[in-house]
């Protein structure tokens, strides 16, 4: 038992980033993939939470939760596309749902968690950034 609950496996940190950061990404895949089919119904009533005017903010957050999330999901330079997806989650949480019970704010907050682990810990050695740096060091 003791080696079961004490033993350090060295894939495994990787397979659970490689694991969090496609099944977060696929989630979240869905809800941009809904604003981009949708993108004309939408473009008339999208909340303008930071007054840059509905086409623009509609336009932001198809970029974050939709091409962002698909970098994010290969690891190609995660780190920089975690930026507009940790943004765009801190206002949805925030701004948009600032004065919502909490049950309204808890998916944002949940995937602005997710997203700023990942930017704390990298995508892991099973991402394209990973295999990248590894033909990097020789």
């Amino acid at each position: 038992m003791k080696r079961i609950v004490f033993s350090h496996f060295p894939i495994a940190a990787d397979l659970a980033l490689l694991f969090l950061r496609v099944g977060t990404s696929l989630m979240l895949l869905t809800h941009g993939w809904s604003k981009i089919t949708n993108f004309s119904e939408r473009l008339t009533n999208f909340a303008d939470p930071i007054g840059l005017g509905p086409a623009v903010s509609l336009q932001l957050v198809i970029f974050a939760e939709f091409f962002c999330t698909i970098f994010l999901m290969l690891g190609f330079m995660s780190r920089v596309f975690l930026i507009p997806l940790i943004i765009n989650m801190a206002v949805i949480a925030f701004i948009v749902h600032g004065d919502d019970p909490f049950n309204r704010q808890e998916l944002s907050l949940m995937y602005l968690l997710v997203f700023v682990v990942l930017l704390l810990t990298g995508p892991g050695k099973l991402s394209l950034d990973g295999q990248i740096l590894k033909r990097r060091r020789y």
